[in-house]
């Protein structure tokens, strides 16, 4: 990977260069977690998809009978959602018969646990 040099320069008096050196490395080690995290996010933006992994995490797998019936939408509309986050890796499905059962991807799981632990459940009194 050829590394791209910089043309802007910072005209502050107080510049830190080890700063940003610094984080300039940071960035470069982490790079494709943020990348990863990146697109996760961007899938799980969309609610339904959201709603998906919700359920996927919270069930361990569902088909999408299950799921069409539990967001009340239509089959070919939550199997496009699906093929999205399959498309993606965030989740697989696995054949039982003729029924399909879809399951987050195990190397996601904890990645989306820290997003979905973010969604509070109402307190009911």
């Amino acid at each position: 990977m050829k590394k791209r040099i910089s043309t802007n320069t910072c005209v502050r008096v107080d510049r830190d260069g080890e700063q940003i050196l610094r984080c300039k490395e940071q960035i470069g080690r982490i790079d494709q977690s943020l990348s990863l995290m990146a697109q996760v996010l961007a899938l799980t933006g969309n609610p339904v998809r959201l709603k998906i992994v919700y359920l996927l995490q919270s069930e361990t797998k569902l088909c999408v009978c299950d799921l069409s019936e539990i967001l009340e939408m239509k089959i070919p509309a939550v199997s496009q959602h699906l093929r999205k986050l399959k498309d993606a890796g965030l989740v697989f499905s696995e054949r039982n018969g003729t029924v399909i059962y879809y399951q987050i991807s195990s190397q996601l799981k904890s990645t989306l646990d820290t997003i979905l632990h973010l969604i509070e459940e109402p307190v009911l009194v």
